[in-house]
């Protein structure tokens, strides 16, 4: 979590994540963290001067080797993650998540460090390996996607 000057302000990690759908099958990441090795959609935290759309191109790009086409908003999550050693309390998460329509792959390029490989599941062998989610926030953005919540790309502005 950033830390202000001032005590009154509180800044969360403001992340992005991809639902990548094809055939029935969701992309996932699996990615070592913290020892372990656990599944999580393309995602990552926002750079500077980037768009969340942006980012969320960006993200699974490095982080799977998949060009994507965003073609919606599936929400936005705020999530406290449980205290790590060296943490006196959890980090806040903002994640803003987008449904895409892969477009090409490079099976060439690598991955970002941590990461294992990019894989496809089913929604019901994604459900089933509910232990291995990185987060929560994993099955909740997949089955808002799968319930068909969507917005428009457009309800995402940045104003420059």
């Amino acid at each position: 979590m950033a830390v202000s000057a001032d005590p009154r302000f509180w800044q969360p990690d403001v992340t992005v994540a991809t639902v990548v759908m094809d055939g029935g099958r969701v992309l996932c990441i699996e990615e070592h963290i913290d020892g372990r090795l656990v599944i999580n959609q393309p995602a990552g935290h926002l750079e500077p001067d980037e768009s969340l759309l942006q980012a969320a191109v960006r993200e699974t790009l490095e982080e799977s080797g998949w060009t994507v086409e965003l073609t919606g908003f599936i929400g936005s999550y705020l999530w406290k993650s449980v205290p790590r050693a060296g943490e006196a309390d959890g980090r806040h998460f903002l994640r803003f998540a987008f449904a895409a329509r892969p477009l090409a792959h490079d099976p060439a390029r690598p991955l970002d460090d941590g990461i294992e490989k990019a894989t496809w599941f089913t929604p019901a062998e994604l459900q089933a390996e509910t232990g291995r989610h990185r987060s929560p926030l994993v099955w909740q953005v997949v089955a808002d996607y799968l319930a068909g919540q969507r917005f428009p790309l457009s309800a995402v502005r940045q104003i420059p």
